[in-house]
Order: C-alpha cells, then structure tokens, then sequence
C-alpha cells in the first residue's frame, strides 16, 4: 500500500529539496497539481485532502490556511512553517528531542517542523538540561551563521543578483526577539529565553549553531568529559546525529559552514577548555537538510511507519 503526499508550496526552495528525496521511492504516491491549479483554492482543497500526508511549504498566513481547508479526519500534516511550531494540539517536528519524543510523533495527526537553527540549538541544550548540566534557570545564548538559502527566494536573489553578493557576513535579529526564540524555549526546558544572535553568510548553505558556556561558572562545575558524555548517551545509535569522538575534537582549530555538506546529517561537538573551564558547543547541519527538507522528509517516513532514514542523504 503507498502513501499518498502532497506537497502545498512545491516550488519553493525547500519544496523542491523534498520532492527530490521523494522522487523515486515506489511506496510513496506524489499528489502533483498542474501550474494553473497551484493557486486554485478548489484544486488545493481536492488535493489536500486526498493525501494521506501533506507536507506544507508555505509561509505561515498560507500555512493556516491550508490547514484550514481540510476537512476529513484522516489527512496528517507536516507543516515547514513558523506557523504551528508552539501552537496545541501540534507535535514538534524533531524525532530526537527527547527519549520517547519519535513515539508521539508517530501517533501524531500534527507535525510541526523544527527551524534550521532550533534544531542546533535543541540539540545541544535538550539533553543536557535534561541530564542537569545546564539548570533550566541559566542564561544561555546561541549563535552561528547559515547560508543565505534560508532566508528564502527573496535573500536568495538578494545574493545572486547582478550586483553580486551584498555583504560576506550580515548579523540580524538584533532586536533580540526572532521567530525561532519561542520554539528553542519552549522544547529545550528552559526557564528563559535564550540569547539568539544569527548571522547569515555569503554561502548557499550548510550552517553553524555555537552554544557557549562558561563551565566554572555553573552550578557542580561541569566537566567538558561531562558535557560530551550526556551529548554521545543522547545519541548513541542514531542514524543521523552524531556526536564528534571527544579526542578527535580537541585535535580540532577549525569547522566550516559547509562541513557535513549537502547531506541531512546532524554533527555535534564539544570544544572547550580545561583550565579556564570554558566550553563552545557546536552543531554542524545543512539548513536545507536536517534544516528543513531532510527533517520533514524523517517525520514523512515515521508518520508513514517507514524507515526513518528513507529517501535521507546521509
């Protein structure tokens, strides 16, 4: 028996990313809709609810819309959007937040998919708050810089006009209240809103998300060996997330935006410093993969009880 998917937004940049990991897979049927009929609510609402799953990839007013527009009791959602990521009665989108996290999302109707940058910050933070190494009341702050592909087609054009590339490296969110921070508040047990400070670089992809932590400072005097070792427990088995060997780290001076490439691979790293009881923890990932398409195309193959790394670049 196949699953029938529709995707709603098709032909925007992480559409297109998801129809290619779906192309070919013989236990999937795609919903495809002619041009003309792509903005023909009439056509949409067949469409939507003849799916089994339906993956949206719009922006957030068209998002609710869509959801909207069903009305059978049967259809389950992936929604890429902000729209529903803190919203009840909706499932976060990362099957590995927390132990039991993959079995609700399997019984799930309503996904949300995480962002490219809750997805590193999560999982860096969620286990080690859940371990006690990061108190749930302490200051944290999150940083890094993606490629310019997440800002969507209107950055991507901003960067890949005639005039070339406005700017290498561009901080933004400098009101300090982005759409991301509900979402890496609300599943990583925090007490308080971390600090976010993003960038976006002169690169199409690939992503780097640092979670900086002054060691000696914190309640027990966590050790980095500490640190890592509730990162690698965390995670130990998992097909996508990674956690760097702990000696291969410290053999480490430097990590590129692009190091797990066009894949949908997550890697996690522990730096730091003994002596000055410093730690940077860094989440590797391509925010057009585990990012976007790749995390939603995992939450499609549990949702649709497949193996969960079909269809994955890994």
């Amino acid at each position: 028996m196949t699953t029938r998917v529709f995707i709603d937004g098709g032909v925007g940049t992480t559409g297109l990313e998801i129809g290619e990991r779906l192309a070919g897979r013989a236990e999937l049927s795609l919903i495809r809709l002619d041009e003309r009929d792509r903005k023909n609510v009439a056509a949409r609402r067949d469409a939507l609810n003849a799916a089994d799953v339906v993956i949206l990839c719009l922006p957030d007013d068209a998002a609710r819309e869509a959801v909207a527009l069903i009305d059978n009791d049967h259809t389950r959602v992936i929604d890429a959007s902000t729209a529903h990521r803190v919203a009840d009665g909706w499932t976060y989108g990362f099957p590995e937040l927390e132990p039991g996290h993959r079995d609700r999302l399997a019984a799930s109707r309503f996904v949300a998919n995480p962002g490219c940058w809750p997805t590193g910050f999560l999982a860096l933070v969620r286990p080690l708050v859940l371990a006690g190494r990061i108190p749930s009341d302490w200051p944290v702050s999150v940083s890094g810089a993606s490629g310019y592909s997440g800002g969507g087609k209107a950055m991507i054009a901003d960067y890949e006009g005639e005039g070339g590339a406005p700017t290498g490296f561009r901080a933004y969110g400098l009101g300090l209240s982005h759409k991301h921070v509900p979402e890496m508040t609300c599943y990583s047990g925090l007490a308080h809103p971390p600090l976010f400070a993003p960038a976006v670089a002169d690169a199409y992809r690939g992503m780097i998300v640092e979670v900086p932590l002054q060691l000696r400072a914190m309640p027990g005097v966590p050790t980095l060996e500490s640190i890592h070792e509730a990162l690698a427990t965390a995670y130990a088995g998992s097909p996508i997330v990674s956690v760097a060997p702990f000696d291969a780290s410290a053999g480490m001076t430097s990590i590129d935006l692009e190091h797990v490439g066009a894949t949908d691979r997550l890697a996690l790293f522990v730096f730091g410093n003994a002596e000055s009881g410093q730690a940077r923890l860094i989440a590797a990932l391509d925010n057009l993969g585990k990012g976007a398409a790749g995390a939603a195309v995992q939450n499609l193959n549990i949702l649709a009880g497949l193996p969960e790394t079909a269809g994955l670049r890994l």
